[in-house]
């Protein structure tokens, strides 16, 4: 029940844990190393969340222990909220204070001290004091596991919540875009005008397509890489869905294997290079890098060097959630396309199209319109939510009864501003149908995304 949105939802503290604005403020406050534990043990709990979802249904003290550490998760939101908004603080007292020309010691001290004021010091001492209740309850989460005898992840039995998401393909699974017409003549402009290429360039033009999860990066690279004119324009595509496990071997293998029919079984690394190297020399290529993670540049480098062979105008599309992913694999002459969320008027026309036999107007039908209105408003903006809504409202037959059902689901019952999940939700979660379970996930990062 509780597993993948937790699971999720600590995907997201780690992203917060890592980020750097965290990490400098942590080492002013001399509290980068119990920020460091806090990854490597949840790292720790977090391998054996599968046993745990299983073992709940039978075990209560399972279940408590995954309440207590749904609890623990939102508290360490919370404190990391704090520490994001007193490190900004601290960047504004040495932004004006740089600007009033502080003397050379000031220079040399960190503003932070030299602008010690009572409630620093109690904040300060606040802080530390949260640290350490915080450090006892992992503590306490990790004795227990073991208490519990829950097992870790075993490659018999992969985990879940890596089950949840397929690797994307090239093939369009929507027949339109709605709302992403402009950005996506944008990314065909710079892949096919002569305006924006340079004939002598032999390096790759890589485009990076940036969003949250969901946001719609992998359909719009779909409908760019099927194309007409990319299809004309292309002496040969590729597309490689990377995801997490970054695996220069793999990737190599993937985009090699889409170009030719040649056996690439047990291969290592320099044959892979070797042959992708021979096979795109003197040609113009696009390849699509889906769903990117990995922020090592000496990976990315060694990716990119086969394709430094190729003709002048080939093209690498990149999509990411990262931002330091598309500056470190992007061109300088290339911004990074975001992608923001949609308005409510546009996801209201992405859920007649799959709640309604693809109806683009929802008008013909003002009952379930108003249901329909509200269900999309709920969503927030994001189009997988509103797509996987659309799926669950699509079998209700535009009976309004079940359209109503769902929308007073306990599940939306998530103020943008709580930071918990009422006990009553997680009841009717476990018995919800698993397109409303990804639904919840979006909305609970929404709120969460919301909040930083």
């Amino acid at each position: 029940m509780a597993e993948f949105l937790l699971s999720k939802c600590l995907d997201i503290l780690f992203d917060r844990l890592l980020s750097s604005d965290l990490l400098k403020f942590a080492r002013l406050e001399g509290i980068r190393e119990e920020l460091d534990k806090w990854r490597k043990t949840m790292t720790i709990i977090q391998r054996v969340l599968d046993d745990a979802e299983e073992q709940q249904r039978t075990e209560k003290t399972v279940k408590d222990w995954l309440d207590d550490l749904r609890d623990l998760f939102y508290d360490m939101e919370d404190l990391l909220d704090e520490f994001a908004t007193e490190a900004l603080h601290e960047r504004k007292l040495m932004a004006g204070e740089s600007q009033a020309s502080a003397s050379m010691v000031r220079n040399i001290i960190p503003s932070w001290f030299t602008a010690f004021t009572p409630s620093d010091v109690k904040f300060k001492i606040r802080l530390r004091s949260k640290i350490e209740k915080i450090n006892t309850r992992i503590n306490d989460l990790v004795i227990q596991k073991y208490e519990l005898n829950l097992k870790e992840n075993s490659s018999k039995r992969p985990s879940k919540r890596r089950e949840i998401k397929s690797p994307s393909t090239s093939l369009v699974t929507e027949d339109h875009i709605y709302g992403r017409e402009e950005v996506r003549g944008a990314v065909l402009q710079l892949l096919v005008s002569e305006k924006h290429s340079d004939a002598s360039n032999k390096i790759p033009n890589v485009i990076p397509i940036v969003g949250m999860a969901g946001i719609g990066k992998t359909t719009l690279a779909q409908l760019v890489y099927n194309d007409k004119k990319v299809e004309s324009f292309f002496n040969l595509k590729a597309w490689a869905c990377v995801s997490e496990d970054f695996d220069v071997g793999a990737v190599t293998k993937t985009i090699l294997q889409s170009l030719t029919s040649e056996n690439c079984d047990g291969k290592d690394l320099n044959w892979l290079q070797e042959k992708l190297k021979e096979k795109l020399r003197g040609k113009r290529f696009l390849v699509i890098l889906d769903d990117v993670w990995n922020e090592n540049y000496t990976d990315w480098t060694r990716l990119r060097a086969p394709f430094e062979v190729g003709a002048s105008r080939s093209s690498i599309i990149v999509t990411t959630r990262s931002q330091k992913v598309s500056y470190l694999m992007g061109n300088k002459e290339v911004e990074p396309f975001q992608l923001e969320l949609l308005s409510n008027d546009v996801c209201l026309s992405i859920f007649s199209q799959h709640a309604l036999d693809h109806a683009r107007d929802i008008s013909a039908h003002p009952d379930l319109k108003v249901i329909g209105e509200e269900l999309v408003r709920r969503c927030k903006g994001l189009p997988l939510a509103v797509k996987t809504i659309a799926g669950v409202i699509r079998s209700k037959q535009k009976d309004q009864k079940e359209w109503e059902k769902v929308l007073r689901n306990k599940i939306w019952d998530i103020p943008a501003e709580e930071s918990g999940i009422p006990s009553s939700l997680m009841v009717s979660y476990d018995n919800l149908p698993g397109a409303l379970h990804t639904a919840q996930y979006y909305q609970r990062i929404m709120n969460l995304r919301r909040r930083r």
